[in-house]
């Protein structure tokens, strides 16, 4: 007979009343527990849609927007380099060899970045770390990751403005935004309001 498992909402309610003091490394050694199996699915599932050699693979870290206090990770791949956010770590990937080629950048949470990239030293352990929070907040954040990794993968933006055309070509529409129609207040009459005490339900 198969056990049944708790539903989210009921373990954030048991987290929230629980008053115990966790050690913060064993928390995050066991936020990390089946990442590698994750990576692993969407890799199997990806290298049967893309056709190209390399590309990136990775997770972010996205609050539950209907319960509170839970965090979920998302997994994903993409042709290009993702636009950095915090809590996200990216990985290339290189299909030929079937191997994680290296770590491309891996953030922390918001305020973790700020604090790292206003401090003038940090530990060795998060060297790296800090110089791609200060990147991010400098605006050069594609071009120190390229240079730091000497690579030439496109961001998104520059990637979907390179292939533009082949994307037209293949039956993708180019979407323009209509503009908006200002309201026309002289449709508002006051003879047009319904009186709410002569109106009938039927």
């Amino acid at each position: 007979m198969a056990v049944k498992r708790k539903t989210a909402g009921e373990l954030s309610l048991k987290a929230a009343s629980d008053s115990t003091r966790y050690n913060p490394l064993e928390v995050a050694i066991e936020a990390t527990q089946g990442i590698g199996s994750q990576i692993q699915q969407v890799i199997d599932r990806h290298n049967k849609i893309f056709d190209e050699e390399e590309y990136c693979v990775g997770f972010v870290y996205a609050k539950d927007p209907l319960i509170r206090g839970i965090k979920r990770r998302k997994f994903f791949a993409m042709l290009y380099l993702p636009s950095p956010r915090p809590e996200q770590t990216i990985f290339l990937y290189n299909k030929k060899t079937d191997t994680l080629v290296k770590r491309l950048w891996s953030l922390p949470d918001a305020d973790a970045m700020a604090i790292l990239s206003e401090s003038k030293f940090v530990d060795p352990s998060l060297k790296s770390m800090k110089e791609w929070s200060d990147a991010f907040f400098e605006g050069r954040f594609w071009h120190f990751i390229r240079k730091q990794h000497g690579i030439k993968m496109l961001s998104e933006h520059e990637y979907l403005n390179a292939n533009r055309e082949k994307f037209i070509e293949a039956g993708c529409q180019e979407v323009k935004s209509p503009t908006p129609e200002p309201f026309d207040f002289s449709k508002v009459a006051v003879n047009k309001i319904v009186d709410t005490k002569t109106a009938i339900i039927k």
